[in-house]
């Protein structure tokens, strides 16, 4: 979709739950953008190539995951090496190595391999402190390295708790220079929480919603975020787009129509609302 909500392509297939992408991909002609998408239907990863110039994307292939039922995902950047990060409805956690493979088709390679103990689902990694943070929906949001050695946690939010409602869902970060926010959704209140994660330990900095207004529906059922500091298009110091799980504005007698879409907020009134 363009910032305006045009829909500007669709590519049919499987049963896609996250999506996460990383620029500077090798390509058979140049750099492009990698994307990859967690696949229920066919048992593991789906990978695309996004032309930068373009901007059309283009389907590369599925890779087979170990998974029960691959869930969340996101990428990462280690290096040169492009990192993939899987989890399972069952809590197994898979770290993979993407590359181009025989005749030009994607590989992957596991650097390790972890568990939680119940079901997990966002994820996000912040390649500058190299560490990434997983949301366990019911337990609360873990943080671990971005290496591939053991894997050792830390819980840094519990749920339920004042802070997050059950289930914790998409994590997203966004950098403003040398300071990096951690965005957290709770859905059980459909709320969204915030810390500085750039320091030693994550500050936590408060919690908002998005309401309702200017003929806007409130966003409801809180599922995945995702965000993006500097200029993005209209917003000057950053972008947050939010799932909602019904849309309401210009319901009519018959109440909400049953659909979900995306809500573009402001990074400059999420500062705002919680004195950032």
């Amino acid at each position: 979709y363009g910032l305006d909500g045009r829909q500007m392509q669709y590519v049919p297939g499987g049963k896609p739950n996250n999506v996460d992408l990383r620029g500077g991909f090798p390509g058979p002609k140049g750099p492009v953008v990698l994307v990859a998408a967690s696949d229920r239907g066919r048992a593991g990863a789906a990978l695309y190539r996004l032309d930068p110039t373009t901007l059309k994307l283009a389907f590369w292939g599925v890779v087979k995951l170990d998974l029960v039922e691959p869930y969340g995902l996101c990428l990462a950047k280690r290096g040169d090496t492009f990192v993939m990060i899987v989890n399972s409805t069952d809590g197994q956690v898979r770290q993979y190595a993407v590359t181009t493979g025989p005749r030009g088709r994607p590989a992957i390679k596991e650097e390790r391999r972890f568990a939680l103990a119940t079901q997990p689902e966002g994820c996000v990694a912040d390649e500058v402190a190299g560490r990434l943070y997983v949301g366990e929906e019911g337990r609360g949001v873990w943080r671990y390295d971005l290496g591939t050695g053991p894997a050792q946690g830390e819980l840094i939010a519990e749920a339920p708790s004042d802070v997050l409602k059950p289930d914790v869902e998409g994590l997203a970060l966004l950098r403003e220079g040398a300071t990096t926010w951690l965005i957290a959704s709770s859905q059980g209140d459909s709320a969204f929480a915030v810390w500085r994660v750039d320091g030693a330990r994550p500050e936590y900095r408060g919690r908002c919603s998005v309401m309702a207004g200017g003929g806007v529906d409130n966003v409801t059922g809180t599922d995945g975020v995702a965000a993006l500091g500097g200029r993005v298009g209209a917003f000057p110091e950053g972008l947050v787009v939010v799932q909602d799980d019904v849309e309401e504005s210009g319901a009519g007698a018959g109440g909400p129509r049953a659909l979900q879409n995306f809500k573009l907020v402001d990074w400059r009134d999420v500062k705002k609302a919680l004195g950032l």
